[in-house]
């Protein structure tokens, strides 16, 4: 039995020593849309695993000029936002209907009532979970940024 657990531990350190335990498939699918600007840094759009998509954060870039719109108001940055949201998604056969988490940040916390008002028309029917955070600065100097979780049928 001894001869069993030395061996079994030999393989488990062999494995994460070589990263081929943390190198197993998950069955991680890149969701990804040209409907929206597309990410510059190394990181994804959305990614699905099993019936979980995690949606990175979208500022309000223009997806048809690729300029960001840094000097619209909140409640147009929150439209274009959640837009890029949508477009995201349903590159992924899924819609806004599916998030069931968000969190808002927001680099001026006097602008909540506002975005509340454009959000809320996104989500009429069971909106989901939210978080809203304020923070000193975004990316381009947006106003807004949102994440989101969604979940498959």
């Amino acid at each position: 039995m001894a001869k069993y657990w030395a061996s079994l531990f030999a393989a488990l350190v062999v494995g994460v020593l070589t990263g081929s335990i943390w190198a197993q498939d998950i069955g991680k699918q890149v969701i990804s849309t040209p409907n929206v600007p597309s990410a510059v840094w190394p990181y994804s759009q959305a990614i699905r695993v099993g019936q979980t998509v995690y949606l990175a954060g979208q500022i309000a870039i223009d997806p048809n000029t690729k300029q960001p719109m840094s000097s619209a108001t909140i409640e147009e940055q929150t439209r274009r936002v959640l837009d890029n949201i949508s477009a995201v998604l349903a590159a992924g056969s899924l819609s806004m209907a599916n998030i069931v988490s968000t969190t808002v940040y927001l680099t001026d916390v006097n602008d909540f009532g506002k975005m509340n008002e454009v959000y809320g028309t996104y989500f009429k029917d069971a909106p989901p979970a939210r978080t809203t955070v304020g923070v000193a600065r975004l990316p381009r100097d947006m106003k807004i940024e949102i994440s989101a979780i969604a979940v498959a049928p």
